[in-house]
């Protein structure tokens, strides 16, 4: 039997009401395993992420919707909204935005008015009701019995919550340990830690791989026989923008592969185009030919996840390092050493900044992969810092950026959320404030005379000095000098560097001075 949405709703309230993280899962749980029939899309809306997407509908019709009449009685069942959603999914061609905003003025029609703000609030992404990924993985698998290690493996190798939750809950171990790794569905990419020196990196990890730290865009390669596509980090295809790419690996020896890569423009001395270059090529439809002329790009390989139908990620890297090198030529494979000696990684360092790199990264050796974990068995090392932010507020500009959204206000992830550490406007152009400023009304949650909140998905590569400590800022910590390297439209905001990544910045910061801050 399906779920009224009420107790949908009730699940989120209760969740969003309680700072406990246990508290969360019990309620969670309980409502999982209340609603087998729709576990799955109850599972993936309760995180804020329904299974369909935005399926075409723009804030300002969603805004409209949420202001149709509410329904005086709960009526509404969870299958209703899936239903409404898949159907909102499928509306194509002329006129497809009228039937679109017809349909969902009906369904917010049939909803309670708290009905009608979590709807909005699902659609908009903006739920905050604290059930990020780590919390629903634990109450997947309290409401089911099986361990959470198994529950965690099952959404690496899928990729989607509500095949997890429908598998745990209705179907049980058994299914959950059938979900394995498959060609032309992507993984979400293994993430990395801060080091601040290759000593460190050692001291760390002990005998380690450094590698080039390439600034382009990320890719994962999928290869059968003739078949060959790629996908960014966001698990987007974007085969067709990259026809060059897909042309070189068709010459590489290997025919069954899953490959973690790097797609990056060089210049014809060799040195690295500016990331923002090489980002020009991704998502074209139109002119693709006329821009792979102008931008030709390289795919470097750094891992594999699957070669001759072989699932690599419970390997060792030292092992997937050498199947990498099995199927692709070397001249593909990322410059790489493998050291316990500090002066020679120090060394690899300055090799990597002198031929335009922005640093080094350093893996463990033992470590297996991990999908969408930001641990230390990959840690990166840039002499300069820098961190990726999410963009949470703006402020409209004076003088010469008036009419502009310009102040940023930047915040780290939390564990339920993000916390701010400051504002900058400096480094933005006027090309990038005329873009961030339509990007960021299309994002808008609320405004006040001055400043207007967005919901947190922007993120930015944020370059400063050093952090200082501030009772301004709920984390305690402030960005001295901040200014805007670039968006990182790779990048969704669960990506996002955290405050215990600021913190460790900031500790060895303090060490360094030999101060007791």
């Amino acid at each position: 039997m399906s779920m009224r949405l009420s107790t949908v709703v009730d699940a989120w309230r209760s969740v969003g009401a309680t700072p406990s993280r246990k508290e969360k899962i019990a309620i969670l749980a309980d409502c999982l395993k209340a609603s087998a029939t729709d576990v799955g899309f109850v599972a993936a809306s309760l995180m804020g992420e329904p299974p369909q997407g935005r399926v075409g509908i723009g804030p300002s019709a969603i805004r409209a919707a949420a202001g149709t009449p509410p329904s005086a009685s709960a009526a509404l069942w969870a299958r209703d909204v899936e239903a409404a959603l898949d159907a909102f999914a499928e509306v194509a061609g002329p006129g497809s935005a009228a039937v679109r905003n017809e349909r969902l003025g009906s369904l917010f029609g049939r909803a309670t008015a708290g009905e009608q703000e979590f709807l909005a609030r699902l659609l908009l992404g903006d739920l905050r009701q604290g059930a990020l990924e780590g919390i629903m993985v634990e109450a997947v698998a309290e409401a089911s019995g099986i361990p959470v290690a198994s529950v965690r493996r099952a959404l690496m190798l899928s990729g989607r919550m509500d095949e997890v939750a429908r598998a745990a809950i209705n179907e049980g171990r058994a299914a959950i340990d059938a979900i394995q790794l498959r060609l032309f569905r992507p993984l979400q990419p293994m993430l990395a830690q801060t080091a601040g020196s290759p000593a460190e990196a050692l001291a760390l990890l002990g005998r380690a791989a450094f590698e080039f730290k390439l600034d382009g865009a990320r890719i994962q390669i999928h290869r059968s026989g003739e078949t060959i596509r790629m996908y960014t980090r966001n698990l987007n295809d974007v085969s067709d923008s990259l026809p060059d790419i897909t042309e070189a690996v068709a010459l590489w020896p290997g025919r069954d592969f899953i490959l973690d890569a790097e797609a990056i423009a060089f210049r014809p001395d060799g040195r690295p185009m500016p990331f923002q270059t090489t980002m020009r090529r991704f998502g074209r439809r139109l002119d693709i030919e006329a821009l792979r002329a102008e931008i030709p790009l390289s795919s470097i390989v750094f891992d594999c996840l699957r070669v001759d139908g072989r699932t690599c990620i419970d390997r060792p890297y030292s092992d997937r390092i050498g199947a990498v090198a099995s199927v692709v030529p070397a001249a593909s494979i990322v410059p790489r050493i493998v050291t316990d000696d500090a002066d020679e990684a120090a060394d690899f360092l300055e090799r990597a900044r002198s031929s335009g790199h922005e640093g080094i990264m350093a893996k463990d050796l033992n470590a297996p992969w991990d999908a969408g974990a930001r641990g230390c068995s990959w840690l990166k090392i840039k002499p300069v810092h820098t961190l990726d932010l999410v963009v949470l507020a703006a402020e409209w500009g004076h003088g010469r950026r008036r009419g502009w959204l310009s102040n940023l206000h930047l915040g780290a992830r939390d564990r339920d959320g993000f916390v701010m550490l400051g504002k900058t406007f400096k480094g933005l152009t006027d090309e990038i404030l005329e873009w961030q400023t339509g990007a960021l009304l299309e994002r808008q949650i609320r405004r006040d005379a001055h400043v207007v909140h967005v919901r947190p998905e922007l993120v930015v590569e944020i370059a400063f000095n050093d952090l200082q400590a501030s009772p301004r800022y709920a984390g305690g910590l402030a960005l001295r000098f901040a200014r805007v390297r670039s968006y990182r439209h790779d990048k969704v905001s669960a990506e996002a560097d955290t405050i215990d990544t600021c913190r460790a910045i900031f500790a060895r910061q303090v060490a360094a001075a030999g101060t007791n801050e």
